[in-house]
C-alpha cells in the first residue's frame, strides 16, 4: 500500500492542503477531522515491504515442513501395513500346517478330504481378504486348495515358490516372501508338513493389504493440496489487497486533488461548522468567492453572522432546528456580503455529522449561484413578456402540455368560449375545460397537408355567429398549441365570391366566341416561334464563326505582344546600357506589366473561343492529383506569400483519375489564383480532394471577400465579374471561372460555387471516373445478359 496523506472532512469532503489550514483544522476542530489528519495505518505502511518478502518464504517453509512430516508418517504406515500382512500369512500357514499334520495325502480321496478339512477349520471369513491356501504333494504339484484358489490346482508349486528359494528349502523358518503371478503381487509363505508327505502354501494379495494405506495417502495428498491451495489463495489475496490498497491510496490522492481543483475552479466553497464550539472552518475557495484573503484559522460564529444579509434566514434558526433534531440536512439559498460591499447569492448544502451533544458538525459546500439567480429573474421577466404578448394578440390562444393539462391561455380564448375563471387554472385537464365551454354550432376539420398527430386545422361557428379558424400544432415535448383566428369577414367574403361565381358562369358562354380568336392567335405564335428559332440558329452560327476566327487568330494576336513584352524586359533590365532616367525604367516596367496582363487576357479569350468552337481536344491519362496540386500551389506561392496567406492541401494519398493533365492544371491555377487574389492578408486557402462514389471531388475554399448572393447566378459565365472595389483593383478578364467550368464539363463533370459575402467562397468540381463507370456498365451488361440466357434456357 502506497503511503498517502489524506486531508479532508467527514464523508469524503476534501479540505485545503496548505500546511496552515491543516494545522488550524487539526488544532481547533475535533471529531471527524482528526481521523483524517493522521492515518492510523502509518506503521503498517512502513512494515509492508518486509511483510511482502517474509510472508511467501514462511508459507513455502510451512508447506515443506508439513509435506516432509506427512511423507515420513505415510512411509511408516506402509511398513506397518506390510508387516501386519506378513503376520497374517504366517499365522494362516501355521494353522493350516497344524490342521493337516495327521492327514493322509496319498489316497484317492485325499484332495476332497484335505479341502473339506481346510474349509471346515479355516473358513474364508477367518482368512484375510483374497488369501489363498494351497496343498502340494511331494512332487510339488498343487492338488488341493481353498475355494478362491481352485484355478491353481495342478500347477507346480515351484512356479509360486522356486525350488532354489529359501522359502522352499527352509519352509516356515524362511519367513514371508513376495512374488508376482498373473500381474498380481502376493505375500507367500511355505510350511512343510511334519509327515513329510507334502507342503502348505499361503498366498495373500498385496492390494487388499495396502488398501487402507492408499486411502490414507489419498486423504493426506488431498489435504496437503487443499492446504497449499488455500495458502496460495491467501497469499494472492494478500498481494491483491496490497495492490488494491496502493491503488486506493493513489485514487484517493488523485480524487483529493480533483476536489481541490473543482472547488477553486467551480466557484464552490467547503465549510465545517463545529456547532458545539461555535466555530467554522472555510476552505480557501470560500474566501475567494467573497473576495477575502484566505485565513489559516477558524472563523467564529459572529464573524459569519456579520456577513449574512439581514433579510435572509440566519444561522441561529439553522442551529436551533438541528439541536431539536428537526433536520439532518441543510439546503438553503442566502446572500453573503462580498469584500467590495455587494452581496453574493450562495446556495449551501450540508449534512449533520455525529449528532451527539459534543461532536455535532455541519459539513457541506456553498456554491456561488449569483448568475443562476440573475438567470431566474430574466426567465421570469421573459415569461411575463411572453404572457403580455399573448394577451395582446387578437387571436384566441391556449397551450396544453403533453398530459392534456392547461398551461396558459389569453382572455380572448376565455371570452370566445364563455369560460369561468375558476376553470382556467394551470393544470386543469382539457376535458374539464371543454366540458365547461360553450359548444360551437358548426365544426368541420380541414386538410392542411400535415399529419393528424402533428397538426390539424378546423373551422367552427360560435353561437353568436362568428367563425373561427383553429390551427393546432404539436410542440416538441408533446404539448399542443391552439390558435383561433376570427375569420367572420373571410366567410362573408366567400359568400360574396360564391355569388360572383354564379355571375361568372353566366359569362362563360361569351367566352366560346373568343376561343376561335385564340386559336388563330396560336397559329400566329407558332409561325413567330419558327422564325425565332431560325434567327437563333443564325446567331449561334455567327457566334461559332467568331470563336473559330479568334481561335485561328491566336498567332497573329500573340506575336506582337511577345515582342512588346520581350523588348520591355530588355529595356527594364538595361541589357544594352542604362536608359538615362528612372522614369524610363518605370515606363518599361509598366509596359511589361500591361503587356503580360493583356497576353493573359488574350490567352483566356482564345482558350474560351477554342472551347466554344469545339477545338479543345482532351488527352486523357491517369493523373496523380497530389503532385499536380503541389505544382499549382508553387506557381501561386509568391502572391500568396506577399499577402501572408496560409495555403494548405489535404489530398488522399494515391488519389488518381483519368483526365487531361493540361486542362486539370489550368483549372487548378484559375481557381487557386482567384482564391489568392480575392482573399485579404492573413487569410486562409484550403485545397481538398476525395473520392466519392465513382468520382473525384476537388474543392478550393478561401476566407476571402465572398460573392454576393445576387451574383452567384451570373458568376462562371464568360466575361462576368462581381463588380466591387476589390475586383476593380485586381482586374482580370472574368474568364477564369468560365474556362474552369467549361473544362470541367468537357470532362463530363460539374462545378458548384458556395459563397457567403464577407466570409469566404468554396468552389467544388466533380470529375467522374469514366473508366470505372465503363467497367461498371460492362459488368451490369454481363449480369443482365447472363440472366437473359438463363431465362431462355
Amino acid at each position: 500500500m502506497a503511503e498517502a496523506q489524506p486531508l479532508g472532512a467527514a464523508d469524503g469532503l476534501a479540505m485545503s492542503t496548505d500546511k496552515g489550514g491543516v494545522k488550524a483544522w487539526d488544532g481547533n476542530l475535533a471529531g471527524h477531522a482528526k481521523l483524517f489528519a493522521r492515518p492510523t495505518y502509518a506503521q503498517l505502511v512502513k512494515a509492508e515491504p518486509y511483510l511482502k518478502r517474509s510472508i511467501p518464504i514462511l508459507i513455502v517453509v510451512f508447506l515443506l515442513v508439513v509435506g516432509a512430516a506427512r511423507f515420513v508418517d505415510l512411509t511408516g504406515q506402509r511398513e506397518a501395513a506390510i508387516d501386519q500382512g506378513r503376520d497374517a500369512v504366517v499365522m494362516a500357514v501355521t494353522a493350516a500346517s497344524a490342521i493337516l499334520s495327521d492327514a493322509d495325502l496319498s489316497g484317492d480321496t485325499a484332495r476332497w478330504d484335505t479341502e473339506a478339512r481346510l474349509n471346515r477349520l479355516l473358513p474364508t471369513e477367518r482368512l484375510s481378504e483374497g488369501q489363498i491356501m494351497l496343498v502340494a504333494d511331494t512332487s510339488a504339484r498343487v492338488f488341493a486348495a481353498t475355494a478362491n484358489g481352485s484355478s491353481l490346482i495342478g500347477l507346480s508349486a515351484h512356479v509360486l515358490a522356486p525350488e532354489s528359494s529359501a522359502m522352499w528349502r527352509f519352509g516356515q523358518r524362511a519367513g514371508v516372501g513376495e512374488i508376482e503371478h498373473g500381474d498380481v503381487s502376493y505375500l507367500v509363505s511355505v510350511s512343510h508338513l511334519p509327515s513329510g508327505e507334502g507342503s502348505v502354501l499361503t498366498l495373500a494379495p498385496l492390494t487388499p493389504i495396502m488398501e487402507d494405506w492408499r486411502r490414507s495417502v489419498s486423504l493426506n495428498v488431498t489435504l496437503f493440496t487443499a492446504t497449499s491451495a488455500v495458502l496460495l489463495v491467501i497469499l494472492y489475496a494478500y498481494f491483491s489487497q496490497a495492490t488494491r490498497a496502493r491503488e486506493a491510496d493513489d485514487i484517493y490522492m488523485e480524487s483529493h486533488l480533483r476536489v481541490d481543483t473543482a472547488l477553486s475552479r467551480g466557484r464552490c466553497g467547503l465549510w465545517d461548522w463545529d456547532m458545539a464550539r461555535g466555530r467554522m472552518y472555510w476552505s480557501s475557495s470560500m474566501y475567494e468567492m467573497l473576495g477575502m484573503p484566505p485565513r489559516d484559522c477558524v472563523l467564529s460564529f459572529g464573524d459569519a453572522m456579520r456577513l449574512m444579509h439581514p433579510d435572509d434566514s440566519d444561522l441561529y434558526s439553522i442551529a436551533r432546528s438541528i439541536a431539536r433534531g428537526e433536520t439532518k440536512q441543510v439546503d438553503q439559498i442566502f446572500r453573503m456580503r462580498h469584500a467590495d460591499g455587494h452581496y453574493v447569492w450562495m446556495r449551501a448544502r450540508a449534512q449533520v455529522i455525529d449528532r451527539s451533544s459534543t461532536q455535532t458538525h455541519l459539513i457541506g459546500i456553498a456554491m456561488d449561484v449569483t448568475e443562476q439567480h440573475k438567470l431566474v429573474q430574466k426567465t421570469a421577466e421573459a415569461d411575463q413578456r411572453l404572457f403580455e404578448a399573448i394577451e395582446s394578440t387578437s387571436e384566441a390562444f391556449v397551450l396544453w402540455d403533453k398530459n392534456e393539462e392547461l398551461v396558459l391561455c389569453n382572455s380572448n380564448y376565455r371570452t370566445m368560449y364563455g369560460l369561468p375563471d375558476e376553470v382556467l387554472r394551470p393544470g386543469t385537464p382539457r376535458a374539464v375545460v371543454y366540458a365547461a365551454s360553450t359548444r360551437p354550432v358548426v365544426e368541420r376539420r380541414m386538410a392542411d397537408g400535415g399529419t393528424i398527430q402533428q397538426s390539424q386545422t378546423s373551422e367552427v361557428q360560435l353561437a353568436d355567429g362568428r367563425w373561427l379558424q383553429i390551427n393546432e400544432r404539436r410542440t416538441r415535448d408533446g404539448g399542443l398549441v391552439s390558435v383561433g383566428t376570427d375569420i367572420t369577414q373571410l366567410k362573408r367574403q366567400q359568400e360574396r365570391l360564391a355569388d360572383s361565381e354564379k355571375r361568372l358562369m353566366a359569362t362563360i358562354g361569351d367566352l366560346s366566341n373568343s376561343r376561335m380568336k385564340l386559336q388563330r392567335q396560336t397559329v400566329e405564335l407558332s409561325e413567330l416561334n419558327a422564325n425565332y428559332m431560325a434567327e437563333k440558329e443564325r446567331a449561334q452560327a455567327a457566334n461559332q464563326a467568331k470563336s473559330a476566327f479568334l481561335a485561328n487568330m491566336s498567332h497573329e494576336l500573340r506575336t506582337p505582344l511577345n515582342a512588346i513584352i520581350g523588348f520591355s524586359e530588355i529595356l527594364h533590365a538595361g541589357m544594352f546600357g542604362p536608359l538615362g532616367s528612372d522614369k524610363y525604367v518605370e515606363y518599361a516596367r509598366d509596359i511589361h506589366g500591361s503587356g503580360t496582363h493583356l497576353l493573359n487576357v488574350i490567352n483566356d479569350i482564345l482558350d474560351m473561343s477554342k472551347i466554344e468552337a469545339g477545338q479543345m481536344k482532351l488527352e486523357r491519362e491517369a493523373i496523380d492529383l497530389a503532385p499536380l496540386v503541389e505544382e499549382a500551389m508553387r506557381l501561386t506561392a509568391i502572391p500568396a506569400e506577399k499577402k501572408h496567406l496560409h495555403v494548405v492541401q489535404r489530398i488522399e494519398p494515391g488519389l488518381a483519375l483519368p483526365a487531361d493533365r493540361r486542362a486539370m492544371k489550368q483549372i487548378l491555377l484559375n481557381l487557386l489564383s482567384n482564391a489568392v487574389k480575392f482573399t485579404d492578408e492573413g487569410g486562409r486557402v484550403a485545397v481538398t480532394a476525395r473520392k466519392v462514389s465513382g468520382a473525384v471531388i476537388l474543392s478550393i475554399a478561401d476566407s476571402g471577400i465572398g460573392i454576393p448572393k445576387s451574383s452567384l447566378g451570373k458568376i462562371g459565365q464568360p466575361f462576368e465579374q462581381v463588380q466591387n472595389q476589390f475586383s476593380r483593383t485586381n482586374g482580370g478578364s472574368g474568364l477564369g471561372l468560365a474556362i474552369s467550368r467549361s473544362l470541367t464539363e468537357l470532362h463530363g463533370g460539374t462545378m458548384r460555387i458556395k459563397s457567403i459575402e464577407g466570409v469566404g467562397t468554396i468552389v467544388s468540381i466533380r470529375i467522374p471516373n469514366r473508366e470505372q463507370r465503363r467497367l461498371s456498365n460492362v459488368i451490369a451488361f454481363a449480369n443482365e445478359q447472363g440472366r437473359y440466357e438463363a431465362r431462355v434456357a
